[in-house]
Order: C-alpha cells, then sequence, then structure tokens
C-alpha cells in the first residue's frame, strides 16, 4: 500500500501505514555543570568537592540514530500489541 503523500509521516492512529517513518528529533546538549559539586572519593572513601573545568561532553551525535531506531520500533511493537495486531508471546 502507497498513499498519495506521505504527510502523516508514516503513522495513523498510532500505528504505522507503510510509508517511511519520517519523524523529527532534538537532544539537548550534554551538560559539564561549572559549579562545585559535592562528592565521594572512591579511593579514600572520603567526601570531597568538585569542580568542571571546561568542556568535556562528548558528541552524542553518532549515538543518537541507533537509539531514536530502537525506542520507535519499541514504541510500534507497544501500539501493535495493545491494538492487538500482535499477540503476545509468554
Amino acid at each position: 500500500m502507497v498513499t498519495k503523500t506521505n504527510n502523516a509521516g508514516g503513522i495513523l492512529g498510532g500505528i504505522s501505514n507503510g510509508m517511511p517513518i519520517i519523524m523529527r528529533v532534538a537532544f539537548k546538549p550534554a551538560s559539564s555543570i561549572g559549579k562545585i559539586q559535592e562528592t565521594v572519593d572512591l579511593k579514600t572513601k572520603k567526601n570531597t568537592k568538585l569542580r568542571v573545568e571546561g568542556r568535556h561532553d562528548p558528541c552524542v551525535v553518532p549515538r543518537a540514530p541507533p537509539v531514536v531506531d530502537s525506542i520507535v520500533s519499541l514504541v510500534i511493537a507497544d501500539q501493535a500489541l495493545q491494538g492487538g495486531f500482535i499477540k503476545p508471546v509468554i
């Protein structure tokens, strides 16, 4: 089945309609907190203070596509289970 347009982004009523699923995804930047934080030194087992200086955030872009693909697959499978389109295997 192919629709004339894909204005719904491939999902109608919560179920994939066979067209490519199109979505927009946004991620917040990973944060390095510049304030002094209280923590525990794992070697000495004593309370200590930590201050992060500079930017040490990894780039999340390479990890984003598999995470988004996985969660979309889980949500579609969940909707199909709830809608009775597939039977749960116990």
